[in-house]
């Protein structure tokens, strides 16, 4: 006889409050990155990087009991629905997508505090970026926490921002570059830092993927454009 899938059940509800959990926890190591970046603050970059260990344990954590979830699920017969399935994996990629995530906000400070004596005037576009990419990782996680699959889209849109921001910040370092109203090491780390916050942005948005297939079984995939969501396969 298949076991009951009530145990199960509270089990999955558990990794996904850990996962919620890791996710505020990577937006946290971000801020901190960002705050040691602006306010040149070699404390608060070693601060944010150190949770970098954390968040690798948990990562492993969370990998580890979703595997024996589905083993144990599988050995006693549970009959879990489409959904709790679903739930599992969605776990699984987003763990992974937000262990990524950190990584950058780790280089993100390390940068900081390898610059945190230097005289960059971060523009007023740089900053609205970073903060613009921490509203992602939050919109991301409450998205993952409420299950809210048109908060997952938004998050999408956003991705479209970040990169109009990145384009904006790097065109203007180019020009006061060759002016000589910028240093090239300073534009140098306007440059990597910019491309680390699109990089942040692209894994929020595999993250928003994954709640919108979560709720609605829809696979969302990105087009030159803008972003499709493909039709349901039919039911055999």
């Amino acid at each position: 006889m298949p076991t009951s899938p009530e145990g199960f059940i509270a089990r999955i509800d558990h990794l996904k409050r850990e996962l919620v959990a890791q996710g505020r926890r990577v937006q946290t190591m971000l801020e901190a990155a960002f705050e040691a970046l602006f306010e040149r603050s070699a404390n608060r970059a070693d601060w944010a990087i150190a949770q970098d260990d954390e968040v690798d344990l948990v990562d492993v954590r969370i990998e580890q009991h979703s595997v024996q979830l589905l083993t144990d699920a599988t050995r006693q017969g549970a009959e879990l629905d489409a959904t709790q399935l679903r739930t599992v994996l969605m776990v699984v990629k987003v763990n992974n997508e937000l262990e990524r995530a950190a990584d950058v906000a780790s280089d993100i400070a390390a940068r900081a505090k390898a610059d945190a004596t230097a005289a960059v005037v971060y523009p007023d576009t740089f900053r609205v970026m970073a903060n613009s990419v921490i509203g992602i990782v939050r919109d991301a996680n409450t998205a993952i926490a409420r299950n809210d699959p048109a908060l997952a889209k938004i998050v999408l849109q956003s991705q479209h921002a970040v990169a109009a921001f990145k384009d904006a910040v790097l065109r203007d370092a180019e020009a006061k570059l060759a002016t000589g109203h910028l240093r090239p090491d300073a534009a140098f780390l306007l440059h990597e830092t910019a491309n680390d916050c699109e990089l942040i942005a692209d894994h929020c948005t595999n993250i928003a993927e994954q709640v919108i297939y979560l709720t609605t079984g829809s696979i969302v995939r990105h087009t030159e454009a803008n972003w499709v969501q493909l039709p349901q396969p039919p039911k055999e």
